[in-house]
C-alpha cells in the first residue's frame, strides 16, 4: 500500500510541475486561446493618428474585424512623422503591422524600404479606390480622404463685413491680425501652407521661395504657430481665432459638431486631395492578418463609418453625408490637384530649416 501512496504523490508532483512550467512562448509568437489552430495570429497592431482616426478604427471599424475574422486590433497613437521613426527604429524586430502616414511619409517609408507593396493582387479593394487619393502606386491603401484647406468663421466675417477668402493670398491680411491659427511648418499643414502660398505667387515644387515671402507677412499678422490640432481646434472653438488651415475632416467636425459658424474654402489656386493611407510595415509577423485588415478597411461599409467622421470616402462613386456638405463638400468646378510627392519629400527638410530660421522669428511684427 506504501508503494502505491509513493507512486501516486510521484506522478501528481509530475502533473504539477507540467502545469506551472508550460513549453515557453518563442519570441514574436502570438498566444493562442485555448481550443485555437496552432499559429493563428490573434492580434495586429496599428499605428496612427489620435482624434477621429483613432475613434473610427478603435470604436467602429476594429469590432466589426474583430467580430468576423476573430483578429483583435491594437491602435497606438501619434503623429504620422512620429510613427515613422518608430517603424524605423524597430524595422529588425517590427512590433507595429500597420501604419497610417501622410503622403509624404508614405514615400520616405518607402524609400527607406520600411513599408510592403499594397496592390489589388493582395489587396483586392484598391480597384475600388478613387485615383486622386493615391499617394504613390502600388504603396500604401488611402483609407482617410482629406483636402487640408483655409476656413473661415462666417459670422465674424459677416458681422465685420469682411470679403471671403477666395484665395491662399488672402490668409494674410490686416482684417484678422492676431485672429488666426495656423500650423507650424513642422505639422504638415503648416507644410502644405508654405507649398500652396508658393504656388499662388508663381512659385512651383522645384522653387517655393515665393512662397516662403508671403509666410513671412503671414507670420507678421499672426501671435504664433501651433504645434498641432490639439492647440488649433481650442483657438477656433473660443473665438480666439478666426482664420485657419486645417484638414478638412477637422473643420467639418468643429462646424457640424461643435456649433462653430466654420466653412472651408477651395482657393481659386486649388487644393490637393490626398490620404491617410495604410502601410504593410515590412517583416510584420502578422503580414497576412493586416493585409486582410487593409483590404476591410476600404470595402464599402467601413468607408461609410469613416465618412460620417468627416473624411471624404476613397472609393469612387461615393459621398460624403449630407450634414457635412455645406462645409467641407468639393463641387465641380473647385480645383484639386495632385503634387509630385516625391519631390515634396524631397523639398521638405531644406524648407522646414529655412521656415523655422526666416518664418518663424516674424511672428506679431505686424501686430502694432
Amino acid at each position: 500500500m506504501q508503494r502505491i501512496m509513493s507512486l501516486i504523490i510521484v506522478l501528481l508532483l509530475a502533473a504539477l510541475t507540467g502545469c506551472a512550467n508550460p513549453t515557453p512562448q518563442k519570441p514574436g509568437e502570438t498566444k493562442q486561446a485555448s481550443g485555437s489552430n496552432e499559429g493563428e495570429a490573434k492580434q495586429i497592431t496599428i499605428a496612427g493618428n489620435g482624434g477621429k482616426i483613432e475613434k473610427a478604427v478603435r470604436d467602429i471599424i476594429a469590432p466589426k474585424f474583430e467580430e468576423e475574422t476573430g483578429i483583435q486590433v491594437n491602435y497606438i497613437a501619434g503623429l504620422s512623422g512620429e510613427i515613422l521613426s518608430k517603424v524605423e527604429l524597430q524595422k529588425n524586430a517590427p512590433q507595429i503591422d500597420i501604419a497610417f502616414f501622410v503622403p509624404v511619409d508614405v514615400q520616405r517609408a518607402n524609400e527607406k524600404g520600411l513599408i510592403e507593396n499594397v496592390d489589388v493582387t493582395t489587396v483586392p479593394n484598391m480597384e475600388k479606390v478613387d485615383p486622386r487619393f493615391v499617394a504613390i502606386d502600388k504603396v500604401a491603401a488611402p483609407a482617410f480622404g482629406l483636402v487640408n484647406a483655409p476656413a473661415y468663421n462666417t459670422e465674424t466675417f459677416k458681422k465685420n463685413g469682411i470679403k471671403p477668402i477666395e484665395s491662399w493670398n488672402d490668409l494674410a491680411r490686416p482684417a484678422y491680425k492676431g485672429k488666426t491659427a495656423f500650423a507650424d511648418i513642422s505639422n504638415d499643414w503648416g507644410f502644405n501652407t508654405l507649398y500652396n502660398l508658393a504656388l499662388a505667387n508663381g512659385g512651383s515644387i522645384d522653387n517655393l521661395e515665393p512662397g516662403l515671402k508671403k509666410a513671412k507677412e503671414l507670420a507678421g499678422y499672426s501671435s504664433t504657430f501651433y504645434k498641432n490640432s490639439t492647440q488649433m481646434m481650442p483657438a477656433i472653438q473660443q473665438g480666439a481665432a478666426d482664420v485657419t488651415v486645417m484638414g478638412s475632416y477637422v473643420i467639418a467636425d468643429l462646424a457640424a459638431n461643435s456649433g462653430v459658424p466654420l466653412k472651408m474654402v477651395v482657393p481659386k489656386e486649388g487644393v490637393y486631395m490626398h490620404a491617410f493611407s495604410a502601410a504593410l510595415i515590412k517583416n510584420t509577423p502578422n503580414k497576412k492578418e493586416a493585409t486582410e485588415f487593409i483590404n476591410y478597411l476600404i470595402n464599402e461599409e467601413s468607408q461609410k463609418s469613416i465618412s460620417e467622421e468627416g473624411f471624404y470616402p476613397v472609393i469612387k462613386g461615393m459621398s460624403i453625408p449630407e450634414k457635412y456638405e455645406e462645409i467641407i463638400g468639393l463641387k465641380d468646378s473647385d480645383k484639386t490637384y495632385k503634387p509630385d510627392i516625391a519631390k515634396l519629400a524631397e523639398t521638405r527638410g531644406e524648407w522646414t530649416d529655412r521656415w523655422s530660421k526666416e518664418v518663424t522669428p516674424e511672428l506679431g511684427k505686424l501686430l502694432k
